[in-house]
């Protein structure tokens, strides 16, 4: 599938309604505006991306509404060079948000079909993320952290202590925490053993699973 002028211009249409939805960050939605979010789909869904919803992926899961993607991302105030911890890699979307805005990535993927054809894929349209791992996102991923930022991009029904604790200090966390709908939630470390909480109003992700592997 190619990436052509039309789609070019329903980008350009939905990073402004992502910015009319109230996120300011011009960065995050010049990757908004850039990436081509109707190759993270299936061709025959093509008509469906570029409009602003969360839709049907492979495995039970689903590729992110573009708005919540740039809300949790302009949450995460990543700098360029920043190590972030992704949960939930899904279709790569999110992923290559965060590569745009030049962080270093490491995402975890619990679905080995998804993590399997996401890795492809997305060295395949130009990001190349850290390190992808097929794993437990509830357990984080020790051996690279501790992390400037993660990102949790599946409902949670408690706040996992290992993500706490794979944070830098003056690091920050982004996670849906809940069952049926979602509080959107940041922690801010500020001390080994001392976390600001903060909450952002309500939303709705795919449950994040445990002990799959």
């Amino acid at each position: 599938m190619k990436d052509t002028f039309r789609h070019k211009g329903k980008r350009q249409q939905l990073a402004a309604i992502v910015e009319a939805k109230g996120v300011k960050d011009k960065k995050v939605l010049a990757a908004i505006n850039k990436i081509p979010r109707h190759l993270f789909m299936d061709s025959s869904f093509e008509d469906h991306a570029y409009q602003d919803k969360a839709f049907p992926i492979a495995a039970d899961q689903t590729i992110s509404q573009p708005y919540t993607v740039a809300f949790q991302t302009e949450l995460l105030e990543i700098k360029k060079g920043d190590s972030v911890l992704e949960i939930g890699t899904g279709s790569g979307y999110q992923t290559a948000v965060l590569c745009e805005l030049g962080a270093k990535v490491y995402s975890i993927e619990r679905q080995r079909e998804l993590y399997r054809k996401t890795k492809v894929f997305l060295s395949k349209i130009g990001y190349r993320p850290k390190y992808l791992s097929f794993g437990d996102g509830y357990k984080g991923l020790d051996e690279y952290a501790p992390y400037d930022k993660i990102i949790v991009t599946a409902g949670a029904p408690y706040v996992p202590n290992p993500l706490l604790a794979q944070l830098k200090i003056g690091g920050r966390l982004v996670i849906p925490v809940g069952e049926d709908v979602q509080v959107m939630t940041l922690f801010v470390r500020k001390s080994a053993k001392e976390f600001e909480k903060k909450e952002f109003g309500d939303f709705r992700f795919v449950p994040l699973l445990e002990d799959k592997n």
